[in-house]
């Protein structure tokens, strides 16, 4: 059992009991704050100017730094030497690493050398303050902005805006460049009318005689073995075809024509973040997406009944040519893929 005693000086004693022995100790002193050291900014106007220049150099190479990872991108470019990798990837991290290091290094050394340094303990309440508080408070603000110099320091305003200006460039180039915009790649893949059904990933041609009820048949594009751009082609032209009973099919008067016997054919390309939809449960008739858990209701134009996707996976309109094989009518009617491509 231990017992506290406050005694009602600052120096107040803990008694702790134990059985019948008592043990005393004394409680160290609040120690405060220490006192407040004057900077040399603060006494001479000389410094005070030498740390406000020094603030502004910094934010100036902040600027240097992002305007060369921009040139760094383009000028050191990739190829299939791996030497062109290590230099494209060192200068512009060395660029980038400028840039965040310039705004970083200068607002801490403004804070340290030019803005007030003296500590300040305030009350904080959870409720609106009244309006004579709230005026209070704009002119706390105001008074801040005095004492940092920020509106009176042009240097420093203007340079930390440029710093801030073009520091996000390198990340606009690097993304810019990734690739085509999605949003119209998407919206066109190998499939188009007489393109035939093939599977993945021999390439032989599918009949419709060879797909059963329940049957599921991972599909590219005849042809797509050859292309010069195969594994990019077919992450977009990717397709599960699956046949079920016709009379199970929930169908518009549109897309009626887009079916053959019960058999379908949706794009694999998940509509949330672009994984392979690879699962099929026969007795409920829906298509899982093993990432996140999207589902989708295959019966019913594979619209979505759970998950985080945000819309059907699009259905590529088929048919049978003269010789029995599974055609394709003509490409997708919509982009495939993420939907956040379409933003």
């Amino acid at each position: 059992m231990t017992e506290i005693k406050k005694a009602g000086s600052a120096e107040a004693e803990h008694v702790y009991s134990a059985g019948s022995a008592v043990i005393t100790k004394d409680v160290v002193a609040n120690p405060g704050l220490e006192p407040h050291r004057v900077r040399m900014t603060d006494k001479s106007p000389k410094h005070e100017r030498r740390a406000a220049r020094q603030v502004a150099i910094l934010f100036l190479l902040s600027i240097v730094g992002s305007a060369f990872a921009i040139f760094a991108y383009f000028a050191f470019p990739l190829t299939d030497d791996l030497g062109t990798v290590r230099n494209n990837t060192f200068f512009l991290g060395a660029g980038i690493t400028l840039g965040l290091l310039g705004i970083g290094f200068g607002a801490v050394h403004w804070a340290k050398t030019l803005m007030p340094d003296a500590e300040v303990s305030e009350a904080r309440h959870q409720t609106r303050g009244s309006e004579e508080v709230r005026a209070q408070a704009l002119e706390i603000i105001k008074l801040a902005d005095q004492e940092s110099g920020f509106s009176r320091r042009k240097l420093i305003r203007r340079s930390l805006y440029g710093a801030l200006a073009f520091f996000p460039l390198p990340a606009i180039v690097l993304f810019a460049d990734l690739g085509p915009d999605p949003a119209n790649t998407l919206r066109h893949t190998m499939w188009k009318a007489g393109t035939r059904l093939t599977q993945d990933p021999t390439g032989t041609p599918i009949k419709a005689s060879e797909v059963t009820v329940g049957s599921v048949f991972h599909v590219i594009p005849e042809g797509l073995n050859e292309s010069a751009h195969k594994l990019e082609e077919k992450a977009k032209a990717a397709v599960l075809l699956v046949r079920v009973d016709p009379s199970d099919l929930i169908e518009t008067a549109e897309k009626k024509s887009w079916s053959y016997q019960g058999i379908v054919a949706y794009s694999k390309i998940c509509t949330h973040v672009g994984c392979p939809v690879a699962l099929f449960e026969q007795h409920t008739h829906h298509l899982l997406c093993p990432c996140h858990q999207s589902t989708f209701d295959l019966n019913d134009a594979c619209k979505v009944v759970f998950g985080p996707a945000s819309r059907p996976l699009p259905q590529l309109p088929i048919a049978v040519d003269a010789e029995g094989y599974l055609v394709a009518q003509s490409d997708f009617h919509e982009p495939v893929g993420p939907s956040f491509w379409e933003r």
